[in-house]
């Protein structure tokens, strides 16, 4: 491939042929012919084999937070048996729009050299990194070859997190138990709750000796299963019901409430307008399948909603509900979400008035009245969603306990 210099010689070795052969000069001639024969000579040199290069790229971490750090490392080792010339490196992110390039100096046989830099990752998103290209010019930099030499690699931006206290607990159908009350189980459990005659493959730590001793018979604690609360999360993400800046803001907050009541130990749920469901789980891979589904999530066309809300009162659904809209959904659709108070044990909408995701209007300086029965977290110019939501819920609680990676 002829490079912009390449170029450059070759226009102007055009030009001098022309001015050459129509005044007469055979210098310029000459010289014109000249530059044009340097680029097809460098274009002959820059077909021949490239190095042979052994490339590794490493994402740290491939999966991160907006804000967060992440880093590549890219190990560059020389699997030829000649020294390798000077060659560029290339690595394109989030379709080309941003990309980092080196320069490698040359690396005997088996040699290696390493390079690293920093990704940015202040939006969230799902982004792909590459493929690395490897580019060798000949002396004069007229042409060049491209070698691909790592595939694309993808770094997942999760949304910004903020530190909020979880959705009070509540009580509900628990579907690990199968009722809507706490069971004793044999192995799990933190309560005493009844004795019962050993069984093959009870854990011998549970053996009640006291008991034991007296009956003649092996007996075994059977304990109570802690209470295991569920939170689902409604979010809006109808396109006539937002803008992108709001859409980002009621993704974090989602991504929020969801890592603030996992971390305190309840089964989380997402549900989206769209037709998302994720259902419930308290598992690790859970969660950060959540977080990824908000990391990609976009402005749909399709309105559900009518179907999602009819899905929500279906047995099975209990527990907090969380609903998060803006200022630009109907009332009316907003106090929809009201009828599901005889399902779940607790509802809170989070509304967000235009002034929170744009700046040219004012904040509201009085609260209008609820459009809905139970907690309303208002966010708006004037404050955070942190902000509102703790004032809600009783104050700042800082995360911490059950990490995310």
């Amino acid at each position: 491939m002829i490079t912009a210099r390449g170029w450059t010689l070759l226009i102007g070795g055009g030009v001098l042929c022309l001015v050459g052969r129509l005044l007469g000069a055979v210098d310029l001639f000459v010289l014109g012919a000249g530059g044009a024969a340097l680029v097809g000579l460098a274009t002959l040199v820059a077909r021949l084999p490239g190095p042979r290069l052994d490339v590794q790229r490493e994402l740290h971490p491939p999966r991160v937070y907006a804000g967060s750090e992440s880093r590549v490392e890219l190990i560059v080792r020389n699997a030829g048996g000649r020294r390798t010339p000077v060659f560029g490196l290339r690595d394109p992110f989030d379709g080309g729009r941003r990309q980092a390039r080196f320069l490698v100096s040359p690396l005997a046989a088996g040699e290696s050299a390493r390079a690293a830099y920093r990704l940015p990752t202040e939006r969230r998103g799902i982004f792909t990194l590459g493929p690395l290209e490897a580019s060798v010019t000949d002396p004069f930099g007229l042409a060049a070859r491209t070698l691909r030499v790592a595939p694309a690699s993808e770094l997942t931006v999760y949304p910004h997190i903020d530190s909020i206290a979880p959705l009070p607990h509540t009580r509900g159908d628990d579907p690990l138990s199968g009722a809507d009350h706490p069971t004793g189980v044999a192995l799990s459990g933190e309560d005493f709750y009844a004795l019962r005659a050993y069984e093959v493959g009870d854990d011998l730590r549970r053996v009640h000796w006291p008991s034991t001793a007296r009956l003649d018979e092996l007996m075994i604690r059977q304990n109570e299963m802690p209470w295991q609360s569920r939170v689902t999360v409604l979010l809006d993400v109808r396109r006539r019901a937002h803008s992108g800046e709001s859409l980002e803001l009621a993704v974090s907050a989602a991504a929020s409430i969801v890592a603030a009541c996992w971390q305190r130990g309840s089964l989380v749920r997402l549900v989206t307008t769209d037709g998302v469901d994720s259902g419930y789980g308290s598992q690790h891979a859970h969660v950060e399948a959540i977080m990824e589904t908000l990391a990609s999530i976009d402005l749909a066309r399709d309105d559900r909603l009518t179907g999602v809300l009819g899905s929500l009162t279906r047995p099975g659904n209990a527990g907090g509900l969380v609903a998060l809209f803006t200022a630009e959904a109907p009332t009316k659709e907003v106090q929809n979400v009201a009828r599901l108070q005889f399902r779940f044990a607790s509802l809170t909408v989070v509304l967000f008035d235009r002034s929170a995701y744009d700046l040219s209007v004012a904040p509201l300086g009085r609260r209008r009245s609820s459009p809905v029965a139970g907690s309303v977290v208002r966010v708006d110019g004037s404050q955070s969603f942190a902000a509102a939501w703790n004032q809600t819920f009783g104050g700042r609680m800082v995360m911490a306990g059950r990490g995310f990676g």
